[in-house]
């Protein structure tokens, strides 16, 4: 198959990214042919050049959008204007696309695809990364009835319009077909994690780590990933000063993004505040082997509990387990496999009392993180999913 990917954060294992796209991407590119129409921004992001930025079979092409995690919405909506524009009028130019693979965020992608998809006369296949327009309406983000009516149209369009819908949480999987999608025609392909990173030769170990990082001894409790408006970064950095003087636990902080003053502020105020610079995602995931628990938090909001964030699975495949904080599917997640904990959001006495009963209590915490581990190496590793992807591709391409 010719396979036309539209996707505006395409990024290699070299940037501070999770890194699914390229992934399952680089898998469909040892057996079909994939191109790939991206904007620049992670591009320049890289740290490193230990992988291909385009992968053997995987053509990438960009377009140099501005867009960074510290924009503003009307700076953000620009982008999300002017790159499904361009992806979408390039991608009407490949004569022997058998089929488009749009992925959101944002929803102007797929709606590109579509309109391409028509041009071109071959289907299209939509993966769904956040609810749009849910996540910048509860947000506060769409604060237009008229848009927000436009938008959410549009959504249930595209869903119906598309051959195949996928998903990344089983609560998404419930949203699209709440709008009539037939189940039939809705895969929920979770979030993943490449667990070939994990055992990357010439990686730092966590000794190395604490004793760059002056860690010493004490018990790590990492939040990695964006530091951004919905991740409840201040009820983190509040439990951090609960616990100040009371904990030997280390907050440790890698990341960028709206919040990296605030992070930056408390690190140089509280003693067990450590603030460290986004790290290419190879060399996260000893930061995960080395924690004791990673946190995975969001702000209160309804549509935030059905995301899918990549430190989830990257935490439990290093064996450390996870202290989330919405209530969507992640608890129930967590707490049918026995693999970590959960606080209500926005609830700091809580989330820091939680924090002091689990490094206080390592052999639970080891053992948690140990069933996470077993549980996501045999169901959540990238290479099974590229398989199931390439499977869906290949059905509605045939199908047209």
């Amino acid at each position: 198959m010719h396979i036309v990917c539209l996707y505006l954060h395409y990024a290699s294992p070299d940037c501070p990214s999770g890194g699914r796209a390229y992934s399952v991407l680089r898998a469909l590119g040892q057996a079909h042919r994939v191109t790939v129409f991206t904007g620049a921004h992670y591009h320049k992001l890289r740290q490193t050049k230990a992988f291909d930025w385009a992968p053997p079979g995987v053509d990438v092409q960009m377009l140099d959008v501005p867009y960074t995690n510290e924009m503003g919405p009307v700076q953000r909506l620009a982008a999300y204007a002017t790159f499904p524009a361009w992806a979408g009028a390039h991608a009407c130019r490949v004569p022997d696309a058998d089929v488009l693979y749009a992925i959101s965020t944002p929803l102007t992608t797929p709606m590109a695809a579509a309109a391409a998809a028509r041009i071109l006369d071959v289907p299209w296949v939509l993966e769904v990364r956040d609810l749009w327009p849910d996540v910048p309406i509860q947000m506060g983000a769409l604060p237009s009835p008229l848009l927000q009516r436009l938008l959410r149209w549009a959504e249930r369009r595209l869903y119906h319009d598309a051959a195949h819908v996928i998903t990344v949480s089983p609560d998404m999987t419930t949203h699209v077909e709440s709008t009539g999608v037939p189940s039939a025609q809705v895969t929920t392909l979770p979030q993943g994690t490449d667990c070939a990173l994990l055992d990357r030769p010439n990686a730092s170990s966590p000794a190395d780590l604490r004793a760059a990082h002056r860690l010493g001894s004490r018990p790590v409790v990492l939040y990695a990933g964006a530091f951004g408006r919905a991740n409840d970064i201040p009820t983190l950095l509040a439990a951090a000063d609960r616990l100040a003087g009371r904990s030997e636990a280390l907050f440790v902080f890698i990341g960028h993004g709206y919040h990296a003053s605030d992070i930056e502020t408390a690190a140089h105020r509280l003693p067990n505040v450590r603030h460290i610079p986004p790290q290419p995602r190879h060399h996260m995931m000893p930061w995960f082997r080395l924690a004791t628990v990673s946190l995975v938090s969001f702000i209160d909001r309804p549509v935030l509990g059905t995301n899918a964030p990549a430190k989830l699975f990257d935490s439990l495949a290093a064996d450390t387990p996870v202290l989330v904080t919405n209530p969507g599917w992640m608890t129930r997640f967590v707490q049918r496999h026995n693999c970590g904990w959960a606080v209500p959001p926005s609830a700091p006495t809580a989330l820091a009392a939680r924090i002091a009963q689990v490094v206080g209590s390592p052999d639970t915490a080891r053992a948690a993180g140990q069933r996470g581990g077993a549980l996501v190496r045999e169901r959540y590793d990238r290479s099974q999913q590229a398989d199931a992807l390439a499977s869906i591709l290949r059905t509605a391409a045939s199908a047209s």
